[in-house]
């Protein structure tokens, strides 16, 4: 049977909620919802990752402050940090339970069936995907890596197509480092490559039922800047129909905004 096929067209902010839709649908989170730890670390789409396993967890009421969930962030003023007085906690779940515990202690315990969120800043073509580094000692990911890596963690990385970079990520984290700069627009800082399970649009539109699908178009304006155009495909126009009402859910998804930065050097 010949595959049917449907345009796709998104936002930023529609393509977070999408990914995020994505994530909480696969097998390891699904499983560790129940019997594990999940940490999801701040980032502005981890916020909408948070929420969407939030909503899957029962009996949960608490709701996220996307404004304040976030670290490092790119604005119109360059490489920016959100100050620590104007974040949020990250998300931490035990056992199907919101936990309070420091992420610190959390990270220390985790072991192969538990999961650890990360978004990052840049992919490229090898599937490597790269997070800024403003904090000198690496901040979140600096301090977790090595156990993640150690202990076979489930690390997932929610990242945008719209992040996709036309260089080495291994490459170009060499190249650059906070020291090694002589002015900066923004923050200074460092390029980490990273490897785990990439979440982009793609893998989540097959997650969420499409046989396959494949980026065709990026760009917009008119509110459309940094929009991704993407083409799926299915055998069944039944799943193509309740995948277009998934999307038709997502559309018009406000963008996101946080309460303040410092991009001052």
């Amino acid at each position: 049977m010949a595959s049917e096929k449907i345009l796709i067209a998104l936002t930023p902010s529609e393509s977070k909620r999408l990914i995020a839709k994505g994530v909480t649908n696969l097998e390891e989170v699904q499983r560790a919802l129940k019997h594990g730890t999940i940490i999801i670390t701040l980032g502005t789409t981890n916020a909408y990752v948070a929420e969407e396993i939030l909503n899957a967890l029962p009996g949960s009421e608490m709701e996220i402050d996307r404004s304040r969930y976030a670290a490092g962030v790119i604005t119109s003023d360059g490489t920016c940090v959100v100050p620590k007085a104007y974040r949020v906690s990250d998300v931490l779940i035990k056992d199907g339970k919101i936990s309070d515990d420091g992420i610190e202690k959390a990270i220390e315990e985790l072991s192969s069936e538990d999961v650890f969120i990360k978004g990052a800043n840049a992919l490229d073509a090898t599937n490597t995907a790269g997070i800024l580094l403003a904090h000198p000692a690496g901040g979140t990911i600096g301090a977790a890596l090595g156990i993640v890596m150690a202990q076979g963690v489930n690390f997932i990385i929610p990242v945008g197509i719209e992040k996709t970079i036309p260089y080495s990520i291994t490459e170009a984290g060499k190249r650059v480092g906070k020291g090694r700069f002589y002015k900066s627009v923004g923050k200074s800082v460092g390029l980490m490559p990273v490897h785990g399970k990439v979440i982009t649009e793609v893998e989540a539109l097959k997650i969420l039922g499409a046989d396959a699908a494949f980026p065709i178009g990026a760009g917009g304006v008119n509110g459309g800047e940094g929009s991704v155009v993407i083409c799926a495909e299915c055998s069944s126009t039944a799943k193509m129909d309740e995948l277009m009402g998934v999307i038709t859910q997502i559309k018009g998804e406000a963008g996101v905004t946080v309460v303040g930065t410092d991009c001052v050097e």
